[in-house]
C-alpha cells in the first residue's frame, strides 16, 4: 500500500468515526451533567455524586447493546442515575451515622472573602439552609419529585419516566410539596413576627 493510500484510508476512517460516533461517548457527552445533577440532588455530597455518576456510565457500558433500541436515551439515563443514587443513600444509611457536611466550607470561605456585605451573605446562607432543611423534612416521594423538578429542571413527563409513575401523579406531588413548603414557611414567618 502506498503512502497516499494509507493517508486516504486514515482519512476515510476518521470520516467514518466522525459520522458514527461511539454511542457511549455520545451518552457521556450529552447526559453526564444531568446524571451528576440528579445524583447530587439525592446524595447532597459532591464526591458521592461523582462516584454515582461514574457508576451510572459503567452500568450503561454494561448495557451498551440496548442503546440502539432506546426511544428516549435521556429518560433511560436519568432513571439509571436516580436508581443508583437511591441505592447509595440506602447503603450510606446502613453503614454510617449522619454527619455534618463540610464539603461546601471552602466555597463559603471564598464567598465571605469576596463579599462586600457579610450580613447579606449570612442571611442568604441562612435562608438556603432553612429551605434545604424544609425540603429534607418533606415526605420522601414529595421531596424526590421536587428535587428532580427544581435541581434538574425536568418536565413532569420526564420525571414520570424516571420515577415510573403517571404524569398526573408527578404534578400532584409537586403541587403538594410546594403547598407544604409554603405552609411551613408561613408558620416560620408568623412565629418570627411575634
Amino acid at each position: 500500500m502506498s503512502a497516499e493510500q494509507a493517508i486516504l484510508k486514515d482519512l476515510v476512517q476518521a470520516e467514518i468515526a466522525v459520522e458514527t460516533p461511539d454511542p457511549i461517548a455520545q451518552m457521556v457527552h450529552e447526559h453526564s451533567r444531568m446524571v451528576f445533577k440528579i445524583a447530587y440532588s439525592v446524595l447532597r455530597n459532591y464526591a458521592d455524586a461523582e462516584d454515582a455518576t461514574q457508576e451510572v456510565f459503567v452500568r450503561i457500558v454494561r448495557h451498551a447493546r440496548k442503546l440502539s433500541e432506546l426511544r428516549d436515551a435521556k429518560a433511560w439515563t436519568a432513571r439509571i442515575a436516580w436508581h443508583v443514587a437511591q441505592e447509595r443513600v440506602k447503603e450510606r444509611a446502613k453503614r454510617e451515622k449522619p454527619e455534618a457536611n463540610h464539603e461546601d466550607l471552602p466555597q463559603a470561605i471564598e464567598q465571605l472573602q469576596s463579599s462586600d456585605n457579610l450580613e447579606e451573605v449570612a442571611i442568604s446562607r441562612e435562608q438556603t439552609a432553612l429551605l434545604q432543611s424544609l425540603i429534607a423534612g418533606l415526605p420522601e416521594e414529595l421531596r424526590e419529585t421536587l428535587l428532580l423538578s427544581t435541581v434538574e429542571e425536568m418536565t413532569s413527563a420526564d420525571i414520570a419516566k424516571v420515577m415510573r409513575i403517571p404524569e398526573g401523579s408527578v404534578r400532584t406531588r409537586l403541587m403538594r410539596a410546594r403547598q407544604l413548603l409554603r405552609q411551613k414557611l408561613s408558620t416560620i414567618w408568623e412565629g418570627g413576627k411575634r
